[in-house]
């Protein structure tokens, strides 16, 4: 009886022990914050998107630039 208390105390301690390096382990962490930096910008060029789908300004400067670099060639 007493052998059988002590293994299944040490396997409790082992099993704390694996927990405990599992919650203090952060390698996934920068994977994570990759994410989300890139849902962030995703968030951004949707926004960007449904703003010039509304607007005409961007249809505008990217003609005023192409005209100034069609002048300069010529």
């Amino acid at each position: 009886m007493l052998r059988t208390l002590v293994s299944i105390q040490v396997l409790a301690l082992a099993a704390a022990d694996r927990v405990r390096q599992r919650l203090t382990d952060d390698r996934g962490q920068s994977t994570a914050e990759y994410a989300l930096v890139l849902l962030g910008a995703a968030g951004v060029a949707m926004l960007f998107v449904a703003w010039a789908t509304k607007t005409d300004k961007v249809t505008r400067l990217l003609n005023s630039v192409i005209d100034r670099v069609l002048d300069q060639v010529s």
